[in-house]
């Protein structure tokens, strides 16, 4: 071990706690675990975070940035590379490919990096062709420049090749054990009763498929049920508005982002759960949802394979006809599930990263 407590920064989160995203809830369940046994300093974005100075002893920077769709994650990691380059922690670990653009400054000063691939973003219809080269470029210089890369899905893992696959590692994401809501207010604010909604919760964006999810629960039209979309809307204002025209006249409720007791209500009181994305890194919201004993139907593609599910609990991605059709059998008679998650726990992956950063630092030399 270290004769001091190991000295991480971490950069590629816009920051939490009370941030929306899955890189940002992966963060926040992830280093306030590691800060038990490690001294963490998180890089968050102004724009995105109230200024405190720590939180459950994870210390944050807060660095400036934009909220301009493409660049304020370049701009951010170039600050925070800089930042980590003058202070020399014992590892640095970046989140996701973009961010990762600018890590071989760090070899320069022998600082050893670790990566987090969450999810190929250049797949991610919201990026133009410019957006996408970038990214395909920051994949290939963050996957040569780290000494170890995690993967939170082993399919993406198998897809890195050989040269990456030397030194990669599949963590799945975990998932904390539900929360009991303290009553039914945030659903009274929204004009809801339990068990009278299905549910699905993620940033609006076009990859998590609401336009799929409010087409096919117009098509069944279920009596007595609405639909609820919990996310909130940042650079995707354009697809935001073509989802409330889509479901104008439809008992569809657009709820924004909810965070705590608020969101927990909403788990713990729906009757289904559906998840349309068309591309996912590995689905935090989803984990959520089974937590909570929901009945589930999710797209067909290879993230939602990375949990237990059941065939009848899938429909083939972007076919809304095919999600009306399992939404309105699992509908008719809603029930609650018990899934096996064991595999999925905050601590186990937290001691596996920080044995991830140990191995990075002995091969770059550090001393352990």
């Amino acid at each position: 071990m270290l004769v001091a407590p190991l000295k991480a920064s971490v950069i590629g989160t816009r920051g939490f706690p009370g941030v929306e995203g899955g890189v940002e809830r992966h963060c926040e369940c992830l280093y306030t675990r590691l800060a038990r046994k490690a001294n963490i300093l998180v890089y968050r974005r102004k724009p995105y975070v109230e200024p405190i100075s720590d939180y459950e002893g994870v210390h944050f920077k807060d660095l400036p940035s934009t909220k301009l769709k493409g660049v304020e994650a370049v701009i951010h990691s170039l600050l925070a590379t800089l930042a980590a380059f003058t202070s020399k922690p014992d590892v640095v670990h970046y989140h996701n490919i973009g961010p990762a653009l600018f890590s071989p400054l760090l070899s320069l000063r022998s600082i050893p990096v670790v990566l987090t691939y969450h999810s190929p973003n250049y797949e991610h219809d919201k990026w133009g062709k410019v957006a996408k080269s970038v990214l395909r470029l920051s994949e290939r210089v963050a996957l040569k420049s780290a000494s170890r890369v995690i993967f939170v899905n082993s399919h993406q893992m198998l897809r890195c090749g050989d040269e990456s696959m030397s030194k990669a590692v599949f963590i799945p994401n975990g998932v904390e054990a539900p929360v009991a809501p303290s009553g039914t207010g945030a659903l009274a604010r929204f004009g809801l009763e339990p068990d009278g909604y299905v549910l699905s919760v993620g940033r609006i964006t076009p990859e998590k498929g609401f336009d799929v999810l409010i087409r096919a629960f117009r098509a069944i039209a279920p009596e007595g049920f609405k639909l609820v979309v919990v996310g909130g809307v940042e650079s995707e204002r354009a697809y935001s508005e073509g989802l409330r025209e889509l479901a104008e006249g439809a008992p569809v409720v657009f709820t924004g982002q909810l965070h705590g007791d608020d969101l927990a209500q909403m788990y713990a009181n729906a009757a289904l759960y559906v998840l349309a994305s068309r591309n996912e890194g590995f689905p935090l919201a989803l984990l959520e949802a089974m937590s909570y004993g929901l009945d589930v139907v999710v797209s067909d593609i290879p993230a939602t394979h990375l949990v237990r599910l059941l065939p009848g609990d899938y429909f083939p991605m972007d076919s809304s006809s095919e999600l009306a059709e399992v939404m309105n059998r699992k509908l008719v008679h809603p029930t609650r599930r018990a899934y096996e998650l064991s595999s999925f726990d905050w601590d186990e992956v937290a001691e596996k990263t920080l044995v991830v950063y140990e191995a990075a630092i002995k091969e770059e030399g550090g001393m352990l």
